[in-house]
């Protein structure tokens, strides 16, 4: 989508740090982290919200990105969590779907 910050990096036009990449999605460093290991994971279809997956199977693949990058970074042993942000209310910045992954120390309850 045009202007689309996040399809610009997956289309190569803005560089990021890649941390994780499948067929279908990218996960990169976060620029403002709020973790010691701070990755945002797209998908590289464009999506504005959660609510705009185009089925269910591509939610769970989502996921199931989100649970490889994890383990790509070392965090399936000491554990981690995934934010996803949906509007204005929910802190959601860049309009397309996007999943924050992040660990590298204990995070407290609730996350703030």
């Amino acid at each position: 989508m045009d202007g689309c910050i996040f399809c610009k990096i997956v289309a190569g036009e803005i560089p990021a740090t890649v941390l994780y990449e499948d067929a279908d999605h990218l996960a990169f460093r976060d620029l403002n982290p709020a973790a010691p290991i701070h990755a945002v994971l797209v998908p590289k279809r464009h999506w504005a919200t959660l609510f705009d997956a185009p089925d269910t199977e591509a939610q769970g693949k989502l996921m199931q990105a989100a649970c490889g990058a994890a383990r790509a970074l070392g965090l399936d042993r000491s554990g981690f969590r995934v934010v996803a942000n949906y509007g204005p209310d929910g802190g959601q910045e860049v309009m397309h779907v996007h999943y924050h992954i992040v660990g590298g120390r204990l995070l407290g309850w609730p996350p703030g």
